[in-house]
């Protein structure tokens, strides 16, 4: 299994969550943990996905991701799990 983490975040709006997960879904991308909540209008979520079934890697993933992000009014980012465990080690 090849983990990454993607976070979602911005102004809560109609649709984040399919748009989203449509695009995973198309990519074969397997999410094995979902979290999200809203709070006072701003919409966050993080999950966590499989991605060893997509043909594309880790870093087109998130280049596509990103920019699904600008077209729909939210920050995608998405890291390997290994690079997201790195940077938030305390």
């Amino acid at each position: 299994m090849k983990k990454t983490i993607i976070t979602v975040v911005g102004n809560d709006t109609v649709g984040i969550i399919a748009k989203v997960c449509t695009y995973l879904a198309d990519n074969k991308v397997n999410i094995t943990d979902i979290s999200q909540t809203i709070v006072e209008g701003y919409f966050n979520m993080m999950m966590v996905a499989d991605t060893s079934g997509s043909d594309k890697d880790t870093a087109t993933i998130s280049r596509e991701l990103s920019a699904l992000g600008d077209r729909i009014g939210v920050i995608i980012r998405c890291q390997h799990e290994d690079i997201f465990n790195m940077m938030h080690r305390v």
